[in-house]
């Protein structure tokens, strides 16, 4: 009886299988990088980095009518990281990226819950952060309307740290987990639609930031503060002109009841397709600073965005760095040159001042041009990489490095290979 049981769960789990579609797909992505000035000004004698990364990722789909499910693991390897025969990983990067269902609930709505990722616009305040190897997700409730070009996503998270003796719901729910923005609740909201040539989206989050208290040594949770996030998103394109705004402001206040008071982003591309192989740029952004008296803050952070696309890719501005300092203000130039049928070059200069006086009176931080060179093959691709710093007298000031003891050279340059191998397809 057990056998005639076990054969007709599979005959029906075959039967679901056939009705459904499974996906197995991968990524192998080793990257080399020369850092010489990469993320801050090297000093004269300091010895320039040299390494490789490797992320790997194995991504499951199951999708039928009614639902959606996704899992992906990664690893983050550093070459040399662990020594010989070691049965562990040091650095325990192992990961499950993403682990998300998605409902079908009828009329245009579907909500998504578990870890996930949050991308949307030009990812300048919620973005996937792909650059970076280990990626950025959340875990959270997503709530999903869409009707023809109009879509409404409402996103709800509650984080907790069970591994706290407090952290249980029973006992209470403060949240150890600090650093970089990390955040105890979020409630988002994202409205955008799309016309013939003009498409605008509208973002409202406010985050929820866990303040401590420290009472004879002992950690005390002392509530939450909450930010808030506002703003939009313009795009606008004719024939071969183009256009892209954000305006977003911030208000509330950060971790620890920093209050937050006219903070805000202002941003303008405009790009011009010059001819089939040429495409140009030209635009500025706009990121208030500080010059708030303490207990308070003017200056704005784009918080889970995928920086490393703005301000130039040697990440001095706003990737792990520059809160709730002078600002910025970023006017750039740069061009796509199409080589080939599988070949492209980018070049972007950058010209880099303070939105707020420093110390001294100097705004003025630099220039930086970035190259990227890219080649697809039959089945992977390839990108080299090469940046330049050409500091001002005020990037010293701001990164706290003498321009006698820093290096007369701040350049980054790095290879990055990618394969996305897809295993297993089960759609007719």
């Amino acid at each position: 009886m057990k056998k005639q049981y076990l054969i007709l769960a599979l005959f029906l789990a075959g039967i679901q299988f056939m009705q459904a579609q499974f996906t197995l797909d991968g990524e192998f992505k080793p990257r080399t990088e020369y850092r010489h000035g990469f993320g801050s000004l090297i000093p004269e004698a300091a010895e320039p980095g040299f390494g490789i990364s490797t992320r790997v990722r194995l991504n499951a789909g199951f999708a039928t009518e009614t639902y959606k499910l996704f899992v992906s693991f990664q690893d983050v390897m550093v070459w040399g990281e662990n020594r010989q025969i070691l049965p562990y990983d040091m650095n325990n990067s192992f990961a499950v990226f993403q682990a998300w269902a998605e409902f079908q609930l009828g009329s245009g709505w579907s909500t998504k819950l578990g870890r996930q990722v949050l991308s949307y616009d030009d990812q300048r305040i919620l973005g996937g952060l792909d650059w970076a190897q280990q990626g950025r997700n959340h875990d959270a409730g997503l709530i999903k309307y869409k009707k023809d070009k109009f879509a409404l996503d409402v996103a709800l998270a509650w984080n907790q740290d069970y591994s706290h003796p407090t952290g249980f719901v029973s006992v209470g729910n403060g949240y150890d987990t600090t650093g970089f923005f990390s955040y105890k609740t979020m409630q988002m909201v994202h409205l955008s639609n799309a016309w013939d040539n003009f498409s605008g989206s509208l973002l409202l989050m406010n985050n929820g930031f866990q303040n401590f208290s420290d009472a004879t040594g002992t950690r005390v949770y002392d509530g939450v503060s909450n930010l808030q996030t506002m703003g939009v998103h313009l795009k606008y394109k004719a024939g071969g002109f183009g256009l892209a705004a954000n305006a977003y402001v911030q208000t509330g206040e950060h971790q620890q009841e920093l209050k937050v008071k006219g903070a805000y982003l202002l941003g303008l591309d405009l790009n011009f397709k010059a001819s089939s192989a040429v495409g140009l740029v030209v635009g500025a952004e706009l990121i208030s600073g500080n010059d708030k008296p303490a207990g308070e803050t003017g200056a704005f952070f784009p918080l889970y965005g995928t920086n490393h696309k703005f301000n130039g890719f040697m990440d001095y501005f706003y990737v792990g760095n520059h809160a709730n300092n002078v600002g910025l203000l970023d006017i750039h130039v740069g061009a796509n040159f199409k080589l080939g049928e599988t070949s492209s070059l980018m070049a972007k200069v950058l010209n880099f001042s303070g939105e707020k006086e420093l110390a001294s009176g100097e705004k003025s931080l630099g220039t930086e041009v970035d190259l990227v060179y890219g080649k697809k093959f039959k089945g992977f691709g390839l990108n080299i990489g090469y940046s330049h710093m050409f500091a001002a007298d005020g990037m010293y000031e701001l990164k706290g490095v003498s321009k006698d003891a820093a290096a007369d050279v701040q350049n980054w340059a790095w290879v990055q290979l990618l394969i996305k191998p897809k295993f297993l397809n089960t759609a007719k």
